[in-house]
C-alpha cells in the first residue's frame, strides 16, 4: 500500500466555517498575535487569552467536517494516509482520519503553562467543559493554558512529520501557502521522484526541482479531482 503524506492548512477548514487566521477578514485582524498567541501575551494577561480560545472553542464544536476532511478520510481505504496539519481544530479526527500530526496543537485541549508539553497534564475538553475559567489549575500547579504552540516557542511535533514526509510516496499540500515555517520547509524532505500535489485556489509559489501539480481550487472541489488523478495513475 503506498504511503500518502497530506500536509493541511487553514483552506480545509475555511468551508467548514471555522475562522481561519490569516485571510483577509481572519482573527489577526480582530485579534493581534501579541496578545492571542505569544507566551509574553499570555504571561501579561492569561484570562484575556484563555477567553478568546473559549470563543474558538465554542465555533469548533458547531463547525463539521467538510467533503476535503472526508476524502482524505476514505482514502485510508486505498493508502497508508498520514494527515500532518497547522490546523488546530479536530475536524481530520471527526472526519475519520486515524493518523493526525498537530504542528501546533489541539484546540480542545489544555496544558500546563510551566511544561506545555507534558503529557500528564494535558486535558482534553468537550462540549459539556469547554471553558477554561480564571485561575484554574493544571495538575502540576501551574495556570492551565489553551494546548496551543504559539509564536516564539518550538514545534516539538516537526521531526516526527518530516520522518513521514520522507518516507511519503505520494505528498498533497492542502490549503497552505507555504509560507508558515517550520511546516512551509516540509516539502523539501520529499524524495525527489514522488509526485506531489498542491491544492489551493489562491496562486501559491512552490519551489523548483520538485514534481508538483497544482490544483488551483478550493478544499473540497480541489480534493474531488485530487481522488481521480490518483485513480488514473493508479
Amino acid at each position: 500500500m503506498k504511503k500518502l503524506v497530506v500536509l493541511t492548512g487553514a483552506g480545509i477548514s475555511a468551508e467548514s466555517g471555522f475562522a481561519t487566521f490569516r485571510d483577509s477578514g481572519g482573527l489577526w485582524e480582530t485579534h493581534p498575535v501579541e496578545r492571542v498567541a505569544t507566551p509574553e501575551g499570555w504571561y501579561q494577561d492569561p484570562d484575556f487569552v484563555n477567553e478568546f480560545y473559549n470563543g474558538l472553542r465554542e465555533q469548533l464544536v458547531d463547525a463539521k467536517p467538510n467533503r476535503a476532511h472526508e476524502i482524505l478520510a476514505e482514502l485510508e481505504k486505498d493508502y497508508d494516509v498520514t494527515v500532518i496539519t497547522q490546523n488546530v481544530d479536530d475536524l481530520h479526527e471527526r472526519a475519520g482520519s486515524s493518523k493526525v500530526i498537530y504542528l501546533h496543537g489541539e484546540l480542545m485541549k489544555a496544558c500546563s503553562s510551566r511544561d506545555p508539553q507534558n503529557p500528564f497534564h494535558i486535558v482534553t475538553l468537550d462540549r459539556e467543559h469547554l471553558t477554561i475559567e480564571p485561575g484554574t489549575k493544571a495538575g502540576d500547579g501551574s495556570l492551565l493554558r489553551p494546548y496551543i504552540v504559539w509564536f516564539g516557542e518550538s514545534v516539538p511535533n516537526i521531526e516526527p512529520a518530516a520522518e513521514e514526509v520522507m518516507q511519503a510516496d505520494v505528498f498533497v499540500i492542502v490549503g497552505t501557502s507555504l509560507a508558515v515555517y517550520p511546516a512551509a520547509g516540509l516539502i523539501h524532505y520529499c524524495r525527489r521522484d514522488i509526485p506531489i500535489y498542491l491544492i489551493d485556489p489562491k496562486e501559491v509559489a512552490t519551489p523548483s526541482g520538485f514534481n508538483v501539480t497544482v490544483i488551483q481550487d478550493v478544499a473540497t472541489k480541489g480534493m474531488a479531482r485530487l481522488v481521480e488523478m490518483l485513480k488514473a495513475e493508479g
